[in-house]
């Protein structure tokens, strides 16, 4: 009976493209585009691409398949056979290869950036209320009171520089191997995190400043994502090298903590080959 219940469900999906399918399924629970893009963090122009098949105004295939699932399990359906359905028909349509992400993301017009000049003149500016207060100081002060200001900054100057505490701690020793790893976004990215047998812990769209926290007992994590450098990874607080750059999509790249510094010291042998 469960096989004729999924064979039955597969050919009614199967009658509609997926956009409808899915539309069909979030009107029967009386829901609005809102309601989904509030539940799965998924931005609306991308719910709404995929309601209407615009395929072109998606940021990528890959992300397309993630927040149709993502979709296909808010409204009860099953994110496999949506995923499967949505695949078919993109490469049907020829979006076959991975697409970069680039919408929503326009760079800047040149026509907002402030001209050259301005940068020299408010630096000109600058330099001049700087003499004019160091003329002031040498006329209002005498030698003697210069002298205690001078000598205070040269302290100052001496004084070695504070660890940061991001990145190393009062000894200056490295995060444990075992230490808690949190993903952070600092721009809109969308990322998976699977463990060794490809089960899902996390697959989702993330906003600017959410995170998550890689489970401690997950045998060797990894995470999928097109853009690794809208990532800040830290281990127990203290800052590790980015998974990657804006340009490459990364993918079965551990996350757990002892993978995380065996890359880091892998990355530094590499920077600093033994001498001869």
């Amino acid at each position: 009976m469960a096989e004729e219940s999924n064979d039955d469900e597969n050919v009614e999906l199967n009658l509609h493209s997926t956009g409808e399918t899915l539309r069909r399924a979030r009107e029967q629970k009386d829901l609005s585009l809102e309601d989904i893009a509030k539940k799965t963090r998924i931005p609306y122009r991308h719910l709404e691409s995929i309601e209407s098949g615009d395929f072109d105004a998606l940021p990528g295939r890959t992300y397309a398949i993630g927040f149709a699932k993502s979709y296909a399990r808010t409204v009860g359906l099953s994110d496999a056979t949506i995923g499967s359905q949505l695949r078919a028909e993109m490469d049907e349509q020829g979006h076959v290869a991975y697409q970069p992400e680039s919408s929503g993301y326009a760079p800047a017009s040149p026509s907002s950036i402030p001209p050259l000049y301005l940068a020299w003149t408010a630096g000109a500016i600058a330099l001049l209320v700087l003499v004019g207060f160091l003329v002031w100081r040498s006329f209002l002060l005498n030698p003697d009171d210069m002298m205690e200001p001078a000598e205070s900054e040269a302290i100052v100057a001496a004084a070695p520089a504070s660890p940061d505490p991001q990145n190393v701690d009062d000894n200056g020793a490295l995060p444990a191997s075992d230490g808690t790893v949190v993903l952070t976004a600092t721009a809109p990215v969308w990322m998976k995190i699977y463990d060794a047998d490809g089960n899902r812990l996390f697959e989702d769209e993330m906003a600017v400043g959410d995170t998550f926290t890689v489970p401690a007992d997950a045998d060797n994590p990894q995470i999928l994502t097109g853009r690794p450098g809208a990532l800040t990874v830290t281990i127990d607080g203290q800052t590790v090298p980015q998974l990657g750059t804006a340009e490459f999509t990364i993918k079965d790249v551990g996350v757990s903590a002892a993978a995380l510094l065996a890359r880091e010291k892998a990355d530094d042998q590499a920077a600093d080959p033994p001498s001869d």
